[in-house]
């Protein structure tokens, strides 16, 4: 089992600090950096050395948006699995993440244990590629 060095924007800081103490004591999650808003977010990941296997990203921040950071990713061509963790998982927020390369959105209130597996699933390597999941 490989270890998902992973990077995450959230802007809430009680959200954040529990999201990494479950993940990295459940899965095999590093958390290497983290951002609270787009431009900072988008900022680390074109730093060059800065390489991650995951993103986690929220959808709604203080400053810019959860979108913005796939649509980077995307445009960069970033070779990263980038999933969604987000209150607001409707379907044509689905929609939209899905189109800008997100390979899951998942929803903070209900659907944590399946991003906890997801994790997991993808550091014992039984996932698809990037891009490849539903």
């Amino acid at each position: 089992m490989s270890t998902l060095k992973t990077f995450i924007v959230e802007d809430n800081p009680l959200i954040y600090e529990n999201l990494v103490s479950t993940l990295e004591e459940l899965t095999s999650v590093e958390v290497v950096g983290s951002a609270a808003d787009e431009a900072s977010a988008v900022q680390w990941l074109r730093e060059e050395g800065n390489q991650v296997d995951l993103l986690i990203i929220d959808i709604f921040l203080l400053n810019g948006s959860g979108l913005g950071v796939l649509q980077a990713a995307k445009d960069d061509d970033l070779a990263v699995r980038r999933v969604v963790l987000t209150n607001y998982a409707s379907a044509d927020i689905r929609r939209r993440c899905a189109a800008l390369g997100a390979d899951r959105v998942f929803d903070k209130s209900c659907e944590l244990d399946e991003l906890i597996a997801y994790c997991a699933h993808v550091a014992d390597g039984t996932t698809t590629a990037p891009g490849a999941l539903g």
